[in-house]
């Protein structure tokens, strides 16, 4: 018996060639144009910057739903960066998930959050002069976050869900590379950052809507391979002739901030079990603020000089303090902090109906030196994400695509 059927054959030949077609694409970061100064001085040293980077086209099927395209630049999920702010992103978001979970009657991200202390290392919180009402809140706290990256506001977010729930859901949702075992600009010990201040929550009128005790974990969250940066470091003003360990530092790889991203964006592109288990209202929330510009705020309120529209915005528009187009939204967080310079985005253009995924990270130290002050942010990291965010913004514009997005998800009102 003959099993050799030419036509199939040929049918065959043409799907693997199509296929072959749709999955090679030019590499985008390769043949950099000279205009693109900074950027292409990087990815020439990249070990020297220790640049990773993941654009993700998106294409639009008949029904407007996603589908991506990764193309990721010297991605390595094993190699140690220091994740700075970016922890900040999960960690409102899961502070939203935690609040859905509670059922408790009253109480939502608007509910007067008051943290106390009952160790000497811990700061306690009762009242926030930027919030409308001078009262903490979940909500309060998340906007300061998105708009500015406030440190504090995180703090108290780390502190209500503790170690084990920010750790354990980020796994859950297939974040494997993420590690958020400290607060941040406090000088605390390993030791004393397992151990969480206890909350109180109230209602408009003062009355009591649930109360948390003071907590601590026994589980140990570090870096397993011990990482080490640098060749010295400042430590309460004397310098350290040896790398700074950051065995117990916050660990997020860049694919887990750039799913973070995705998964808030487009959660219905993930599994049931990988998305943030948060309301629709709040998702909306999230959006808002991860989108408004500084100057859109009213509680809290952020003014010039201080805070220009891309002070939290970096691909594209680096360290112009000019404002930014209104056809312009990216809904993202950066990160800065030991020469790391971080941002994880989602860049739409309305006008032109663009939209991609960008995340980055460099580091700019040239004397590897650590807490000197001593970093190349501005001569080489805003430039580099500037340059980043404008050669892949071109690349869109010209990027032949079957169907034109629909983005008025994404035209928030602020």
């Amino acid at each position: 018996m003959n099993l050799f059927n030419p036509a199939k054959l040929l049918v065959l030949i043409i799907l693997l060639a199509f296929s072959s077609c749709k999955h090679h694409q030019p590499n985008p970061f390769e043949n950099i144009p000279d205009k693109y100064g900074i950027l292409k001085q990087v990815l020439m040293h990249p070990e020297k910057y220790q640049v990773q980077i993941i654009y993700t086209q998106i294409d639009r099927d008949q029904n407007n739903k996603p589908r991506f395209t990764d193309f990721n630049y010297r991605l390595d999920n094993e190699v140690y960066f220091y994740p700075a702010s970016t922890v900040k992103l999960p960690v409102a978001i899961l502070a939203l998930e935690w609040l859905n979970e509670q059922n408790v009657a009253g109480l939502n991200k608007e509910s007067i959050m008051l943290t106390d202390s009952v160790r000497p290392s811990q700061l306690p919180a009762h009242y926030d002069s930027s919030a409308a009402n001078n009262l903490p809140s979940i909500g309060h706290y998340i906007k300061k976050i998105l708009l500015v990256s406030d440190n504090d506001a995180y703090n108290r977010l780390y502190e209500l869900l503790g170690q084990d729930y920010i750790n354990r859901k980020m796994k859950e949702k297939g974040m494997t590379h993420t590690i958020i075992n400290h607060r941040l600009s406090m000088p605390m010990s390993e030791e004393e950052n397992r151990h969480f201040n206890p909350i109180t929550f109230k209602n408009d009128q003062g009355k009591v809507i649930l109360t948390i005790p003071s907590r601590e974990t026994s589980s140990i969250y570090a870096n397993q391979d011990h990482p080490s940066i640098g060749k010295a470091y400042f430590s309460q003003g004397e310098l350290i002739n040896q790398a700074m360990d950051f065995t117990f530092k916050n660990k997020f790889s860049l694919s887990d901030l750039h799913g973070t991203v995705e998964r808030i964006i487009f959660p219905e592109n993930f599994e049931p079990n990988q998305r943030f288990q948060i309301s629709s209202d709040d998702r909306d929330f999230i959006l808002k603020y991860m989108s408004m510009l500084p100057g859109e705020s009213d509680f809290p309120k952020y003014e010039l000089p201080d805070y220009y529209d891309s002070y939290s915005k970096f691909f594209k528009f680096g360290t112009d303090q000019s404002p930014i187009p209104p056809q312009f939204r990216i809904f993202n967080k950066t990160g800065n902090a030991y020469g790391h310079l971080l941002d994880g985005s989602y860049f739409v253009d309305f006008d032109n109906g663009v939209e991609f995924f960008v995340s980055a990270v460099i580091y700019t130290n040239e004397n590897e030196i650590l807490n000197d002050n001593q970093y190349e942010y501005d001569e080489i990291a805003f430039p580099f994400f500037a340059e980043l965010g404008e050669y892949l913004y071109q690349l869109e514009l010209k990027r032949k695509k079957m169907r034109k997005p629909d983005l008025s998800e994404f035209k928030i009102k602020y």
